[in-house]
């Protein structure tokens, strides 16, 4: 059981951090509110997206559902390969970045699933309110995902030069995003990077299993 404490316990704390923050924003905040953090480099800035991760948009209440479904299907696979890997003792790097993926899907997965039902809906003029006399915005698998996280770093104009976008404004970092998306952005990219070092191991083994078949 060791194993898998310190995979839990880190599902745990994201899903709950992500979800405090995102129960306080909806409840306090309007849509398009802001307030900054570290001047005009980071900031929280509430917004709400129908779609995937960082805002980005998946078409229609048709495509909202398929895309929530799809989630909830792709996170049992997760959860069933953080397992997986478990008991087959893979690298310990390998499944805790696993476990911040399954989290942070989880964390969008409530939003989608949930969010409808429990809240009223969030307008540039007021918070929204829990569990509203009259119902919730929307229903089950239709909900919003709340992002809040601004960081626009960089910001100016292209040089009339520069193609396709001269003399456009440019920000970057552009997207808005929340704690689920900064859980599956950090595992999906440290898999990326310690790849080598995740699956050393597991091609060692095989290399000497194959060699015992050789030998018999």
């Amino acid at each position: 059981m060791k194993a898998y404490f310190k995979p839990f316990l880190a599902i745990v704390i994201i899903l709950l951090v992500d979800q405090i923050l995102k129960f306080w924003i909806k409840l306090n905040m309007s849509l398009g509110q802001e307030f900054k953090i570290i001047g005009d480099y980071a900031m929280i800035h509430f917004t709400e997206n129908n779609g995937m991760a960082f805002g980005m948009e998946f078409g229609g209440e048709a495509g909202k559902l398929a895309l929530t479904l799809f989630r909830i299907a792709a996170v049992c696979g997760i959860g069933y390969g953080v397992v997986y890997l478990i008991k087959k003792k893979y690298h310990r790097g390998l499944i805790m970045n696993l476990a911040l993926i399954f989290a942070g899907a989880m964390g969008n997965i409530i939003d989608s699933t949930f969010y409808g039902l429990l809240f009223g809906e969030s307008t540039y003029y007021e918070a929204a309110k829990f569990l509203p006399a009259g119902g919730g915005y929307a229903g089950l698998f239709h909900g919003k995902v709340v992002d809040m996280f601004y960081l626009p770093i960089l910001q100016g104009t292209y040089p009339a030069w520069f193609p396709f976008w001269g003399g456009d404004e440019f920000i970057f970092f552009r997207p808005v995003f929340n704690v689920a998306d900064s859980a599956i952005s950090i595992g999906v990219v440290m898999i990326l990077i310690y790849q080598k070092r995740y699956f050393k191991e597991e091609k060692k083994e095989e290399i000497y299993t194959h060699s015992e078949m050789i030998e018999e």
